[in-house]
């Protein structure tokens, strides 16, 4: 029996994997990878099958059930075996179930981190969601529900924390904007969506939670997340700095 490695790809930059998660990925036999992992993460894994099995909202996906048991059955017949997800593992990830599965069948697996994008968007904004006298509570929240899931008070936590990062939220803005609004979060609220936070095209938006919804509309084919605080307001109208990444992407 081999062993499964939860790993977090980060939020799309390869150069922002961890040495472990890279490590892992050259050593691996086989990849099940989600949808929004960059190709050039995926070349690491240059000896590896590697099997998509991403969820992507409004399109078709995996099924978490087949996934849990796919990685059962390629830990019988594999020794590296990895399960590359975007941003870290453990959140928004779905990995407790994956993980309860392999404990069930008695397969070994160890998580590694990776850098999630609310921490991408402020490194590429240069907004610290801890700023001094300004922000000391930071929430981790989305307004997603799988299917037969319970309503969860996703809102009411976000309305007491000074800094939000609202995940997997740009496609119901105007749901999101009306339930924090409902738990008392002001609508001058500094806000910005940022859509594919580390990569070459990061872009950013930003106003107030009045105008998420014509925000969010304005967003293209890449992840997004929306930041929500006074940590906000200085980067509102802001654009990232030019990286590294996106001047060679320039130069070619």
């Amino acid at each position: 029996m081999g062993r499964v490695y939860l790993v977090g790809a980060g939020p799309g930059a390869a150069d922002l994997l961890t040495l472990r998660a890279a490590r892992l990925l050259a050593a691996a036999d086989v990849v099940f990878h989600d949808a929004l992992v960059e190709g050039d993460i995926l070349a690491l894994a240059a000896k590896a099958t590697r099997i998509a099995v991403g969820k992507r909202c409004g399109a078709h996906s995996t099924s978490q059930r087949f996934i849990n048991k796919r990685l059962v059955d390629a830990a019988s017949r594999h020794e590296v075996v990895v399960r590359l997800k975007g941003g870290d593992p453990l959140l928004f990830g779905r990995a407790q179930e994956e993980l309860d599965a392999l404990a069930a069948a008695g397969v070994e697996v160890e998580v590694v981190p990776g850098v999630t994008a609310a921490l991408a968007a402020a490194a590429d904004l240069r907004v610290s969601l801890t700023r001094r006298g300004v922000a000391r509570s930071v929430a981790f929240v989305t307004p997603r529900c799988g299917e037969g899931e319970p309503p969860h008070a996703w809102a009411r936590a976000a309305a007491g924390a000074d800094t939000v990062a609202v995940y997997m939220g740009a496609g119901d803005a105007e749901a999101v904007a009306a339930a924090l609004a409902a738990h008392g979060v002001p609508r001058e609220r500094p806000v910005l969506v940022i859509e594919s936070a580390s990569r070459p095209g990061v872009r950013s938006h930003g106003g107030v939670l009045a105008e998420l919804p014509a925000l969010a509309a304005r967003r293209g084919g890449g992840p997004v997340l929306i930041l929500l605080g006074e940590v906000a307001r200085d980067a509102a109208c802001a654009r990232p700095a030019a990286s590294p990444r996106t001047q060679r992407s320039a130069a070619r």
